[in-house]
């Protein structure tokens, strides 16, 4: 899960703020489904990462699909087709929707109902029957949405969920935060999504461990500075059926299944966390050859990805400050140029 991912990551970057004790802060609490921990460093750490975390809990209560509280589930459980919406819904659903187009449907926001009859909103999973998940298909559809200034027009009986895209933009919105307080320093690591907010304070890079997708530990080192690091993989959530067959949760909308294409992992690294966290997912459902290519096309942000049989391909801008672990795979990762 990315629960244990983010904390494995975490023990590697969170080694703590170089000068005096008092001026490291450290701040954890469970939020958006899982465990935060956000460290800081400097005089306004304290004050900074309280209004982090609070900005994150807003981002919370109006995002999440379960709470009756939220945005998201008032308009997935209201009537009517014309719906406003608030700055942060339509923030991250905006940028959803940009990211469905420009991958060709690869990320979905209205994939909500097939996720629900997979069981992976709740703790017992099974594999829909195929009546089941035709209906629960014919109800998705991120084309048949439409959100222009602060409105969303969408069909009755269609859902949205977000969860693809949220806590990338808890953890932009976070270090916006921070920055705002004069914090020039930190790492904030939310649930496997990962912020870094500068560089040390000895202006060394940030260390975050890549999570090995198929074995304990780690397959990487990457040093990032001032970047959103957010992974996605066939680790973090799956199931074993009565056949033994593994099932995980990173369903392809173009068939309501979970995407099997060679890919184990697909880690986005950029200046925009909410970008990278939508593309992470996106690019797994795309595979290595059209993932590879829609790098190539579009750019502004760098990748990593794990593949079957542990081969390893990174971007050129990560080849200098990405390391295979040797006790991973004796082969170096391949680098992709353009």
């Amino acid at each position: 899960m990315k629960l244990w991912a983010g904390l494995l990551a975490l023990c590697l970057v969170l080694t703590g703020c170089s000068g005096h004790a008092e001026e490291k802060q450290r701040r954890s609490f469970f939020a958006m489904d899982t465990y935060m921990t956000m460290t800081a460093c400097g005089p306004e750490a304290e004050a900074g990462l309280k209004s982090a975390e609070a900005r994150i809990r807003q981002i919370e209560s109006e995002l999440s699909v379960t709470d009756p509280g939220s945005e998201v589930y008032r308009v997935n459980h209201g009537s009517g087709t014309d719906i406003p919406v608030g700055k942060d819904m339509e923030e991250t659903l905006g940028t959803a929707l940009a990211l469905a187009e420009e991958t060709g449907g690869a990320l979905d926001p209205t994939l909500y109902p097939v996720v629900e009859a997979w069981g992976f909103t709740r703790e017992r999973q099974q594999v829909p029957a195929d009546e089941t998940l035709r209906e629960t298909m014919a109800r998705t559809g991120w084309e048949r949405l439409r959100l222009s200034e602060g409105t969303l027009h969408r069909p009755e009986g269609m859902e949205i969920d977000l969860g693809a895209v949220g806590k990338g933009y808890a953890g932009r919105e976070a270090g916006r935060v921070l920055r705002a307080h004069g914090v020039t320093s930190a790492i904030l690591s939310l649930g496997g999504n990962i912020e870094a907010v500068g560089a040390r304070p000895d202006g060394t890079p940030w260390r975050v461990g890549i999570r090995a997708p198929d074995a304990e530990g780690h397959a990487g080192m990457l040093s990032v500075r001032d970047a959103a690091v957010v992974t996605s993989g066939s680790y973090e959530r799956y199931f074993t059926d009565d056949s033994g067959k593994r099932w995980h949760h990173i369903l392809d909308p173009a068939s309501g299944y979970p995407a099997e294409n060679g890919l184990l992992s697909v880690t986005v690294v950029g200046p925009d966390g909410l970008l990278c966290d939508g593309l992470s997912t996106a690019l797994f459902v795309m595979g290595r050859d059209k993932a590879e290519a829609f790098w190539r096309a579009h750019g502004g942000f760098e990748m990593i990805l794990i593949g079957e049989g542990r081969h390893i391909t990174v971007t050129e801008g990560l080849a200098e400050r990405f390391t295979v672990l040797p006790e991973y795979t004796a082969e170096k990762a391949e680098v992709l140029r353009r």
